[in-house]
């Protein structure tokens, strides 16, 4: 019971790169294999796509954080502060243009 938890668990984390197909033909293999029953395969596959889409979605925050946290040091331009600069050179061209 305790390696068909920890492959349950297994499952849910790799959800987010292998989808519900792979989490659904992994519980049918526990199901074969009489680890999991055919009632209790329905409810694990909805509870295991749920956690895994609940842990890609903590994962994605992470990592917009982490990216925030990176160009907030500076060293990286954003998109907005491209944009701002090429108003700015907009702006000097025109500025440059009209007054020769």
């Amino acid at each position: 019971m305790k390696d068909t938890i920890s492959k349950a668990m297994s499952l849910a984390m790799g959800i987010a790169v292998t989808g519900k197909e792979q989490v659904e033909k992994t519980i049918d293999e526990l199901v074969q294999k009489g680890q999991v029953s055919k009632e209790e395969s329905k409810a694990l596959t909805h509870t295991l796509v749920q956690k895994g889409e609940e842990l890609r979605e903590q994962i994605e925050a992470m990592a917009q954080e982490r990216v925030r946290a990176i160009l907030s040091e500076g060293k990286i331009a954003t998109r907005e502060d491209i944009e701002r600069i090429e108003k700015r050179l907009d702006a000097l061209e025109q500025k440059e243009q009209s007054g020769d």
